[in-house]
């Protein structure tokens, strides 16, 4: 059968031009979503050195893969002039896209519209795409830009926060959750970043406080700037809120795309790896000298570890914060390691509150991502003095101990040089569930230092003695050869081997290789109680 050519009726072209029309429309109306709350205030964010939340999407994700949902959704509240004051996408921008191939899904507070607050519909679409990236297993990353919650909706903008705060929880241990502060953060809305795994601050322009200066100076009396109060330094240093900051937002976004390399999109999966370019065997006779035979003398742990993994490459986690302690992501044999060393120029590696705090969060989360766990240990023990005390060393010290009998990852401990008392047991010992302690063989393991063992055990024998220093040094030299060496421990099984420091990355990578298939557990229960 033939069938008739089709010729254009005037109907036809009408409705042609009706379509025509209506993707005109369309495309007008898109393109002035994309101006937020308009040239005017996109004009005024540049000037405040500030990206758009459109631009920042752009250049975190890979070029052109970003899709934005949701982009016609407005706010539906008509209080205190809002129904003047209507944008459509509201105060936030979603969507989905990929970093370096890989799915991640994103949300970026736009602070040109309504100063970025919150509104009942933002709260809705941040929610929205926390769910698909649940659903889907993918990592999720929050750009905060924003005023707070909008204060013209009142307690719908609360709940909002806490629908907010609810998945954040849920999402814990499940997706990786990354929030950039790109500006600032203040009262409730802190606690969404506080809930994610790593945070990120943009030097000059991201600030983070629970109340702002203004309330503080009425409050307290003291005078403080944002920067002072909140901002990326003091929160980078001392708080120990912020694990990163960066010089610009395109820094940021690069060092994103670069901590997203070593992270699995998902706690069912694992990190991935990659064809190793550094030979698995490779030994380094640098490493017979990098820590000194003096117990007392410094040296820089980062000289040891850019050693043993892949390439030197190491990315340092928390690195302003309790410098006494390193935590970091690296490569063995092209695979993911978290890594936790003592960090001897500081300190002298003690452990204290902060340094606890940092090293448990760190192996929590390398745990619940699958990430094998190296420690490098070199530790005299846990900081004195009241102010630890008080401030409650016995919980906090606790929370450390705590991480590593928890996790099931494959754990792996080298003791570089010494290692006493309750924090030799912290620092990833064989008790705690460690499945391969290495020592060098310099390395001292016991009680407490032989000079304060001495103390303690000889004090009447040095009285008594005609010559009490020769006493002294000939005990402290009988207890070194007797206690403070590695023999006694792996005479007893605590220390697997003692090896030659030239060959820690050969005994790592074989250790790695043989712990790839571990399967450990916890007893059925609800969840632990950590002495938070």
């Amino acid at each position: 059968m033939r069938y008739p050519i089709a010729t254009e009726s005037k109907s036809d072209a009408s409705d042609e031009s009706g379509h025509l029309s209506k993707l005109d429309a369309l495309e007008a109306r898109r393109t002035a979503a994309q101006l937020g709350g308009g040239e005017a205030r996109v004009e005024a964010q540049h000037k405040r050195g500030k990206l758009t939340a459109r631009e920042r999407l752009a250049r975190l994700f890979d070029e052109g893969s970003f899709t934005e949902t949701d982009t016609f959704v407005t706010h539906r509240s008509t209080d205190l002039g809002l129904d003047k004051q209507r944008f459509e996408g509201d105060s936030v921008v979603i969507g989905y896209g990929t970093i370096d191939g890989r799915s991640v899904f994103a949300y970026a507070q736009d602070f040109t519209v309504l100063g970025g607050s919150l509104s009942q519909v933002a709260a809705g679409k941040i929610t929205k795409v926390m769910d698909h990236a649940m659903r889907t297993g993918a990592p999720i990353i929050g750009i905060n830009d924003s005023g707070g919650a909008r204060i013209q909706e009142g307690i719908d903008s609360l709940a909002g926060y806490g629908e907010i705060f609810k998945r954040n929880t849920l999402a814990s241990g499940v997706i990786p959750q990354i929030t950039i502060i790109a500006g600032p953060a203040a009262g409730g809305a802190v606690y969404s970043p506080a809930l994610t795994d790593f945070i990120y601050m943009v030097e000059g322009i991201g600030q983070m406080y629970i109340t702002g200066p203004d309330v503080v100076k009425s409050v307290t009396g003291e005078d403080v700037s944002h920067e002072e109060l909140g901002g990326a330094a003091v929160h980078a240093s001392q708080s120990g809120v912020a694990h990163f900051t960066a010089e610009s937002e395109d820094a940021c976004f690069a060092d994103v795309r670069r901590l997203l390399s070593f992270l699995p999109s998902n706690n069912a999966e694992s990190p991935p790896v990659v064809d190793p370019t550094d030979t698995p065997d490779r030994a380094d006779p640098a490493l017979r000298d990098v820590v000194p035979d003096a117990a007392s003398q410094p040296y820089d742990v980062m000289d040891v570890i850019t050693k043993i993994v892949d390439n030197a490459d190491f990315l340092p986690v928390h690195h302003n914060f309790a410098p006494n302690i390193v935590v970091g992501l690296a490569r063995l044999d092209g695979r993911v390691i978290g890594i936790v060393a003592n960090q001897a120029n500081q300190m002298a590696g003690m452990l204290d509150i902060d340094a606890s705090d940092k090293g448990a969060r760190f192996v929590r989360f390398c745990d619940a991502f699958n990430i094998p766990l190296v420690t490098f240990v070199d530790v005299p023990g846990f900081m004195p003095g009241t102010q630890q005390e008080y401030g409650g060393i016995i919980r906090h010290g606790a929370k450390l101990l705590y991480a590593y009998v928890e996790a099931s990852v494959p754990k792996m401990a080298v003791i570089l040089r010494k290692a006493y008392g309750g924090a030799y047991i912290v620092m990833s010992s064989k008790e705690l569930r460690s499945d391969v302690n290495l020592a060098w063989p310099g390395s001292e393991i016991a009680v407490m230092g032989p000079e304060g063992a001495v103390n303690v055990i000889g004090r009447r024998a040095i009285a008594d003695a005609e010559d009490s220093d020769a006493k002294r040094a000939e005990m402290v030299d009988d207890y070194r050869e007797r206690f403070a060496n590695p023999y006694v421990a792996a005479n007893r099984g605590y220390i697997d081997d003692v090896i030659d420091p030239a060959q820690t990355r050969p005994e790592l990578v074989k250790a790695l290789r043989m712990l790839e298939n571990k399967v450990d557990s916890l007893p059925p229960k609800k969840h632990g109680n950590i002495p938070l």
